[in-house]
């Protein structure tokens, strides 16, 4: 790829929020290679020395940003941007929190909990997690977007038909998202880059890493998008499924009650086994368990697993 197709956009142009009004940071061609600083989902405000009072006097107002918007010459509604996920330069360093008020089990753990993640940014070795504990490692960005049509501003935190928040394990190197565009020039924005993270991010955080993205930026015009579609590159678990998996089960009429019940017993068996503390239990399922429908069809119970592996504990 030629010069003139390759970008960078440093952290400083982040934003809080998804607005169609925001002027973009930067305007490229279709078919551009950007990289992209972004900063971790504190907004800075939890740093490698962080202790668990940090977590406590989170200002939310400055939390999950985004760094952005891009605008992508000729991108106009109903075509789609194509995202071709390149690659990901970690930083070494993240962070797990308990957040209160927030997450699954919030009413469960009302207190902050901290822990601080230090890993190999080059040969992304498992990171390791108190006595005996080493959670593999995929980075990935967990919100990606497009500004949506509707007058802003919109919350940062929800996910949404044009993207946003989606903490999707998947978006890693390799994979291709597309997104639907509802305003001229798309407005490009990504982020909350993670180290690894569960399906569910059941505590509310992942290992939130700053990282730099890289990506390319395509356009397929006329592309009738209802929401997020993506393709991976090839299989997206054999970073942790070599020894099997824990599993436990939570059945029940409603879905998001299973799936409490299911990270609930998890949580029993970790602290158990392994002798740690319920909160470390329950950050550690939410940066490496992975929560699955197993059952939805068979009312008017439902069944939700949640798949712990094996080889954190090898």
């Amino acid at each position: 790829m030629t010069d003139d197709l390759k970008y960078t956009i440093h952290a400083h142009h982040c934003h809080h929020g998804w607005d169609n009004s925001l002027p973009p940071a930067m305007t490229v061609p279709p078919g551009a290679m950007v990289t992209i600083e972004t900063v971790d989902a504190s907004g800075g405000q939890i740093t490698p020395g962080s202790t668990v009072a940090d977590v406590a006097a989170l200002d939310f107002g400055r939390a999950n940003p985004v760094t952005g918007p891009i605008y992508v010459d000729g991108a106009k509604p109903g075509d789609g941007l194509k995202i071709t996920l390149l690659g990901y330069q970690p930083s070494g360093w993240g962070w797990t929190a308990n957040i209160p008020g927030f997450g699954l089990l919030a009413d469960q753990f009302p207190d902050p909990a901290l822990h601080i993640w230090h890993y190999d940014a080059e040969r992304l070795k498992p990171a390791m997690f108190g006595p005996g504990g080493k959670v593999p490692l995929r980075p990935f960005a967990g919100t990606i977007g497009l500004a949506p049509a509707e007058p802003g501003p919109h919350s940062i935190v929800s996910p949404r038909r044009v993207g946003g928040n989606m903490d999707i394990r998947d978006l890693t190197a390799g994979t291709e998202l597309f997104l639907p565009v509802e305003v001229p020039g798309a407005l490009f924005s990504i982020g909350d880059t993670h180290a690894a993270q569960g399906d569910g991010e059941v505590c509310g955080t992942a290992i939130e890493s700053p990282m730099q993205v890289t990506v390319k930026l395509e356009l397929i015009r006329d592309m009738a998008l209802t929401g997020p579609r993506f393709i991976t590159p090839g299989p997206i678990s054999r970073h942790k499924d070599e020894l099997g998996f824990w599993v436990t089960t939570g059945v029940g009429d409603d879905l998001f009650q299973a799936a409490r019940m299911a990270v609930a017993a998890m949580i029993d068996e970790l602290s158990q086994a392994h002798g740690m503390s319920a909160v470390e239990a329950y950050m550690l399922c939410s940066v490496c368990a992975d929560l699955k429908i197993s059952e939805i069809v068979d009312r008017s119970n439902f069944v939700v697993s949640l798949y712990f592996p094996r080889v954190v504990f090898d």
